[in-house]
Order: structure tokens, then C-alpha cells, then sequence
């Protein structure tokens, strides 16, 4: 008699795994990171992957390239902050845990608001239209004093009423467990999305317009129902950084933060939908960690989101798929060791290019403090030549056998793909 349990229909035991992981490690992050440093990134990767995923349902679901999508998480903070304000004066009877689900309400109803506007048209116009609207949000926050603070911006403490069993919300543990609480909500609820019909003919849009049109669909509410969606979570995000900042200025609806979102989005990988969860952490260390380390972050994070576009355009996600598909079929092997040798000559080359980076922010920007300065636990010189001819050398050798060793690398990459098609070919055609 066959005694093998089957598993009720609908459940996928990978994605039990996948989601239970997600919440574990939301759950003990704080406890493996406990330092203030450490917990204030937690924080802010939280909300940025919020802020991501919000994004990538008009970038990679929709196809829709926004360069105002700063407006919603900007708008959704500011008016977060009034009401956490509010509840402070006892004007507002709202827990200070639900002050993220107004920034959320507020997001949506700009987007309703802009959004009518904006996707009206598709493509490059639809572009050009979002970056309108995002200079004009921002020209109006340093007008408008009133609700936006001016320069200064609007400040407000989230301590606020009675303690909820010992929560106040005081202690940067308790914000972040709010924040991690909102995060997996939030991350669910836009999977789920991507599961729907909308979602469904929404990826249809970006793929195919015209044939969507002539099936039936109105292209055009089809965006503006996905933007709407996409203004929701922005706000929330940027409800939940009212309540870790307790600070919102003009910066928050600018080009930068708008930038930031396309940016990281794409590093991460906008055709998955975990990539711009790994955009949100890469954006936070980008942001807090590189550029403690140096001054000339902005031009490392340009550089590498060059190479980005030029060899992996699919993200960081996409190199992960890929390889995990190799692994899937027991051929990783044949592979780890050129990526050793790659990582080894590739951390050479951009050590070397560093140093000369490094020298001349040097000589520009502290050349009052002498030539002298510390690189990687080295000591450099920029008046001397030894140091640049040095630096040079080892980025342009580094340089000369990473690409020998990639060259080879392909090959061998090739032959692996021509396996995996001979062993899926005969599947494909059953």
C-alpha cells in the first residue's frame, strides 16, 4: 500500500522555505548586528527595500522609467511627520504604529493625483513627465515654509503616549522591528501583486502594448492602477523613515533620492522581482559605509554601475540566477575556480585604480594636510612618483590577466551552456 504523503494542493514547500527564511532573518539580524551603527542600517535597509520594490512595480513589471519616484516616498514622509505631530498634540488619536499607513494613504493619493497626468503616455514622454513633476514638488518644498518646513525641514519626536507593553518606540531595536514587521508585509503584499491579473496583463503592457490594446485592455488605466499601487508602498516607506529619522527636509523629494531608487533598483535586478531587495541593501551600504570610507564614493558607484550596464545588465540578481541554474545541473564545478582567480585579479585592479583615484581626491581636495595618505593599511605618497607608478602598474597587470583569465573564463562558461541545452533540449521537446 502506497503511504506517501502528498502535499495539499497549492502548497509549494520552497516558497514555505523561502518566506520562512525571510522572516528569520528579519528576526534575528538585530541580535547577529547589535551596535547602534549596525541597527540604524538595519533600518534604513528595511525601508529601502520597501522604497525598491515600490519602484521596480513601474520599472520592471511595468516597464515604466520614472525619474520622480522620490515624490511619493517624500510626500508620504512629510505627511507622516504632521500627523505623527498631531498625534503629539493630542489633535490626532492614531498609534504611532500606524503612522506608516498614512505616509501609504498619502502616497497613494499623489499618485492618483500625478499619476492621472503622467501615464498618460508610455516610454520616453512618460519619463520626461515624471522628472517634471519631481522638480516641481521639490521647487514647491522650498516654498511652501509652511507645510514643508523650508530648509530646515519638519522634525517631531515618535515618543509618543502611553507605553504599549514596555513599547515606546524609544529604542532603535523597537523602531526596527516595526520596520522589519512593515517590511515583510510589505515585501508579501507586492510579491502577491505580481501573482494577480493586473499583474499579470501589466507585465503584458511592457511587453507588448498594442496587442494588449487589441485584446480589450485600456493600456493606459492599466498603468495608472500599477502606479497608484506603486505611490502606496513608496509612502509607506517613506512613513516608516519619518518615524527612524524623526527629520524630513526638502531632500526626500529630490532628484538624488529619485536617482538613487533607478539606480539601485537596477543594480539589484529589475527583472526579478528579489533583485531591488538586494538594490535596497546595496543602497544603504553604499550610503552609510562607502562613503565613510572615501570621498570619491559617487565616482566608484558611477564606475560600477557603467560596468553594470555594459556586462550584466539584469543586476546582480540575474549573475545569481544564472549560476544557480549551472549548480541545478552539477556544473558549478567546472567554474569556481576561475571565479577565485576572477575575484582574486579583479580586487588587484581595483586596488590599484583606487590608488590613483584616491591620490589625486588627495592632491584636490586635502593637499593642505601634505602629500602623504593611508590606503588599505598603505601608506601612499601622492607628490611621489614611486606611488603612482606603482599603483599604476598593479591596476594595468591586474588589468591584463583579468581579462586572459575572462576570456578563458567564457569558454569554459560556453561549453557549460551548450550542456545544460543538450540535457533540457529533449524535456523541451517531450
Amino acid at each position: 500500500m502506497n503511504t506517501t504523503v502528498r502535499p495539499a494542493p497549492g502548497f509549494n514547500r520552497n516558497r514555505w522555505i523561502i518566506w520562512s527564511s525571510f522572516a528569520l532573518l528579519l528576526a534575528v539580524a538585530p541580535l547577529l548586528f547589535s551596535s547602534n551603527l549596525s541597527m540604524t542600517m538595519l533600518s534604513q535597509m528595511g525601508i529601502a527595500i520597501i522604497a525598491c520594490l515600490s519602484y521596480n512595480i513601474l520599472l520592471g513589471q511595468g516597464g515604466m522609467l520614472s525619474f520622480g519616484h522620490a515624490v511619493y516616498t517624500g510626500l508620504g514622509s512629510y505627511m507622516a511627520m504632521h500627523a505623527l505631530n498631531a498625534a503629539a498634540g493630542g489633535q490626532l488619536a492614531i498609534p504611532v504604529s500606524m503612522i506608516p499607513l498614512v505616509g501609504g494613504v498619502a502616497g497613494l493619493f499623489f499618485a492618483m493625483l500625478f499619476g492621472y497626468v503622467t501615464t498618460k503616455k508610455a516610454g520616453t514622454p512618460f519619463a520626461m513627465i515624471t522628472l517634471g513633476m519631481a522638480e516641481l514638488v521639490f521647487a514647491m518644498s522650498l516654498m511652501f515654509s509652511e507645510f514643508f518646513g523650508g530648509e530646515a525641514g519638519v522634525s517631531g519626536n515618535r515618543v509618543v503616549g502611553e507605553a504599549f507593553f514596555g513599547i515606546t518606540f524609544g529604542p532603535p531595536r523597537q523602531v526596527y522591528y516595526l520596520i522589519a514587521v512593515y517590511t515583510f508585509i510589505c515585501v508579501g503584499l507586492m510579491y502577491a501583486f505580481t501573482r494577480t491579473p493586473l499583474g499579470r496583463i501589466l507585465n503584458a503592457v511592457r511587453d507588448n502594448p498594442e496587442r494588449v490594446e487589441f485584446i480589450g485592455y485600456n493600456t493606459q488605466k492599466v498603468r495608472y492602477l500599477a502606479f497608484m499601487i506603486a505611490g502606496f508602498f513608496a509612502g509607506v516607506a517613506g512613513g516608516l523613515a519619518t518615524l527612524n529619522f524623526e527629520i524630513v527636509t526638502a531632500e526626500v523629494v529630490g532628484a538624488a533620492r529619485s536617482g538613487a531608487y533607478l539606480l539601485f533598483t537596477f543594480l539589484g535586478g529589475a527583472t526579478f522581482f528579489f533583485g531591488p531587495i538586494i538594490g535596497g541593501v546595496l543602497m544603504v551600504l553604499a550610503s552609510v559605509l562607502l562613503s565613510e570610507l572615501t570621498k570619491a564614493w559617487l565616482l566608484y558607484l558611477g564606475l560600477i554601475f557603467l560596468f553594470m550596464v555594459m556586462y550584466a545588465p539584469g543586476g546582480v540578481a540575474s549573475l545569481i540566477m544564472m549560476n544557480v541554474r549551472v549548480a541545478a545541473h552539477g556544473l558549478l564545478g567546472r567554474l569556481w575556480s576561475s571565479y577565485v582567480v576572477l575575484g582574486v585579479l579583479g580586487l588587484l585592479m581595483l586596488a590599484g585604480f583606487g590608488a590613483l583615484v584616491e591620490m589625486m581626491y588627495h592632491l584636490q581636495l586635502n593637499a593642505g594636510t601634505g602629500t602623504a595618505l593611508s590606503y588599505l593599511g598603505l601608506q601612499l605618497d601622492a607628490g611621489s612618483a614611486a606611488s603612482w607608478i606603482a599603483s599604476t602598474a598593479v591596476a594595468l597587470v591586474a588589468l591584463g590577466l583579468f581579462e586572459w583569465v575572462r576570456r578563458r573564463f567564457l569558454k569554459v562558461w560556453n561549453e557549460v551552456q551548450v550542456i545544460i541545452e543538450q540535457r533540457t533540449a529533449p524535456k523541451e521537446g517531450a
